[in-house]
């Protein structure tokens, strides 16, 4: 069976430090501007749901299942791909498809033209973190990864943030037309000039990543060998599978709290607390930004405390210090009558959530063989996605359907989610403290016998 195979415990062996942090500003960009257009739909919910005259249920389902459906579909063969083939030009193959089909988005006249326009969006974006973890792990020596898995992972909390502040301004200067005409398209709704204006970025990121280097793969005998077969890596999976079920099923179970986040709070602002769209987008946008990046980065330093302390399983204890903190936040937002004390909740819960999130996955690249990396990348993506992002969002809109059955309940949706998934999250990573110590430690040592 493949083995971790030893790779250059000098630094100095590494590719160039500067060009790996340019490397890393690209795909930031990149990354950002998929959860642009992937997270500016929670915006316009509102005018969407009136214009279409569809349930919250249904735009859950365009929120979440719709977009997941491919994403999932399309993650692990795209790992496989980044196994074998040039990973910067799978990366601009994404962009220009999730691009494409956000433009499609925004030129939907009915429910089911929108619904086919996110399964396009879904599959596009399925080629970038399987690619760019990929490529980060051979631009960075593993003692210093954290820090740019870091900063890549500011790209959801920055894209969710200018999602939400670019669609206020849009709604702001569409405040007082029902419809605009635009050359060549016609005549479009203010919803639907927000996913075309969001989507034609996207070109420009494409050719920024025309720029790009693909690296040299770390740690394989031979640069040209074969990736293992599927059988190979399943059973490197299920020989650690405690690891992997803390990070591929209680990361996931974390993260349905961020979307659930994402996805309503909005809509929470605009149904309980009576705030205009456009102000609650900005409002929103901000927090989003600055306490999600905030979380994100913090991160890696919370972990160096636990390290030095001894903890060698630092990453899944601050997850579940995060995971325990965001479920308190949530838990207590429905309780609070003030806007702006439920917005401190909101921040809070903003911040913990992402705390561990750059950790687990500089996790899966520390405890993965290199010619493995794709696939497991590619299937963190799938958990991560079937299970936080698809039942985030509709969770909570279920629970003001069917619970509640009050639109206004939608706060009181997010805190019952949170009081049920908060303590799965917790318990499932737990199961790979001590396993996920053991891997990392003989890791290390055999990087330092190299």
């Amino acid at each position: 069976m493949t083995t971790q195979t030893p790779i250059a415990s000098d630094p100095n062996s590494w590719p160039n430090q500067r060009y790996g942090w340019y490397v890393t500003s690209i795909l930031l960009l990149g990354y950002t501007f998929s959860f642009v257009d992937r997270q500016v739909l929670n915006l316009l919910v509102e005018p969407i749901r009136l214009d279409l005259g569809i349930t919250d249920t249904q735009i859950s389902f365009l929120q979440g299942f719709a977009f997941v459906i491919t994403y999932v579909a399309m993650s692990i063969p795209i790992g496989r791909m980044v196994d074998k083939f040039n990973r910067i030009r799978i990366m601009i193959g994404g962009i220009l498809v999730w691009s494409l089909t956000t433009i499609a988005c925004g030129l939907s006249g009915n429910y089911t033209q929108l619904l086919a326009a996110r399964l396009g969006v879904g599959a596009g974006e399925a080629a970038m973190t399987p690619a760019a973890w990929s490529v980060l792990a051979d631009y960075f020596h593993p003692d210093k990864l954290a820090r740019p898995i870091s900063v890549y992972l500011m790209g959801p909390y920055l894209g969710a943030g200018i999602a939400m502040i670019a669609g206020a301004e849009v709604l702001d200067w569409t405040r007082n037309t029902t419809e605009l005409t635009l050359p060549l398209l016609g005549t479009v709704a203010p919803w639907q000039f927000t996913f075309i204006a969001v989507g034609l970025p996207g070109f420009l990121i494409a050719a920024l990543f025309l720029t790009l280097r693909e690296p040299k793969r770390t740690g394989r005998k031979d640069v040209h060998m074969e990736v293992p077969p599927w059988s190979e890596v399943w059973g490197f999976m299920l020989k650690h599978k405690r690891i992997y079920v803390a990070l591929h099923l209680g990361v996931p179970f974390l993260v349905v709290l961020l979307y659930g986040l994402q996805g309503w709070v909005p809509t929470v602002l605009v149904r309980v607390y009576e705030w205009d769209l456009a102000q609650a987008g900005r409002i929103y946008g901000f927090i989003a930004l600055l306490a999600g990046s905030a979380g994100v980065l913090t991160g890696p330093f919370v972990a160096r405390a636990f390290e030095r302390r001894g903890n060698t399983a630092a990453a899944l204890r601050v997850a579940i210090i995060g995971a325990f903190a965001a479920t308190c936040f949530l838990v207590a937002l429905p309780f609070q009558a003030d806007a702006y004390i439920a917005l401190a909740c909101i921040a809070g819960a903003s911040f913990a959530v992402t705390l561990p999130l750059a950790l687990t996955g500089t996790a899966i690249q520390h405890v993965t063989p290199n010619e493995m990396r794709g696939v497991v990348n590619g299937t963190y993506v799938v958990s991560t996605n079937i299970i936080g992002m698809a039942l985030g969002s509709f969770f909570v809109a279920a629970s003001t359907d069917y619970v509640f059955g009050d639109p206004k309940a939608v706060a009181k949706s997010l805190g019952l989610v949170a009081l049920f998934m908060g303590p799965i999250a917790i318990a499932l990573l737990m199961v790979g403290t001590k396993p996920y110590a053991k891997r990392l430690a003989e890791v290390k040592a055999a990087i330092a016998a190299s």
